[in-house]
C-alpha cells in the first residue's frame, strides 16, 4: 500500500517535468516538421530510453557525485551546451523551400537522418540535459524514500522511461497530422530556425550557469 502514494506523486511530478518545453521538445518538433513522423518517433524513443541512464546513475549514487563535484558538473554542462549549440546551428542554417511544384517543394531540403541517428540524437539530447540530472537527483534524494525497495525504484524508472517516450511519440503524431504538417512544411524552415535559436539560447544558458557555479 505504501507503493501507490509514492508512485502517484512521482508520476505527477514527472508529468509536469516532461511536459515542460526544453531541448527534448525542440528536437522532436524540429524532426517532426523537417523529416516526418517516423524520424520524430525514433527520436522520441531515444529520449525515453535515456531516462534509464538517469535512473541508473541515480541508483548508483553517481548523480550525487556529479552534483557535489563542481568541476564535474561544469564539464557535464559544457558538453551538453556544445551538443545543443551544434544541432541548433544546423537548424538555423536550414534553407527555404525551392520554387518548384508544391509537391516537390514540400520535401525536406536536407537528407533525412536514419532511424538510428534520430534515436541517438534523442538519447544524447536527454542524456546530456543537466536539468534532467538535477530532476532525477531531487527525485531520488527527496521524493523517493531511502527505504523504498530497489525493485520499486526500477519500476519507477521503467514507468518514467515509457511515459516519456509515449509523451513525445504523442507529440510526434500530432505534429505530423496531414493538415498540421502541411502548414508546418510551408513554414518549416522558420520553425527550424526558431528551434535552432531556442537550442542556442539553451546552450548559452548552460554555459552561463556553469560559469556562475565556478565563480561561486
Amino acid at each position: 500500500m505504501e507503493f501507490w502514494p509514492e508512485f502517484i506523486l512521482i508520476a505527477s511530478v514527472h508529468l509536469v517535468a516532461v511536459a515542460s518545453p526544453g531541448p527534448d521538445f525542440a528536437i522532436v518538433l524540429r524532426y517532426a516538421v523537417r523529416y516526418g513522423r517516423n524520424v520524430a518517433l525514433a527520436a522520441s524513443i531515444g529520449i525515453g530510453m535515456a531516462i534509464f541512464l538517469h535512473v541508473c546513475y541515480s541508483l548508483l549514487g553517481l548523480g550525487l557525485l556529479i552534483k557535489t563535484t563542481p568541476w564535474l558538473f561544469t564539464l557535464f554542462s559544457v558538453l551538453a551546451a556544445a551538443y545543443l549549440a551544434h544541432i541548433g546551428w544546423q537548424a538555423i542554417r536550414s534553407g527555404a523551400p525551392t520554387n518548384k511544384a508544391p509537391e516537390v517543394a514540400a520535401e525536406p531540403v536536407t537528407e533525412t537522418p536514419s532511424m538510428l541517428k534520430a534515436f541517438t540524437s534523442g538519447f544524447v539530447t536527454n542524456g546530456l540535459n543537466p536539468k534532467a540530472t538535477l530532476f532525477f537527483l531531487s527525485l531520488f534524494a527527496v521524493i523517493i524514500s531511502p527505504v523504498t525497495p530497489l525493485s520499486y525504484k526500477v519500476i519507477y524508472g521503467v514507468y518514467m522511461a515509457c511515459a516519456t517516450a509515449a509523451w513525445f511519440a504523442f507529440l510526434s503524431v500530432i505534429l505530423t497530422r496531414e493538415k498540421v504538417r502541411a502548414f508546418l512544411l510551408r513554414k518549416g524552415y522558420w520553425f527550424d530556425r526558431l528551434m535552432g535559436a531556442v537550442l542556442l539560447a539553451l546552450a548559452m544558458h548552460l554555459i552561463y550557469g556553469a560559469i556562475q557555479s565556478q565563480l561561486h
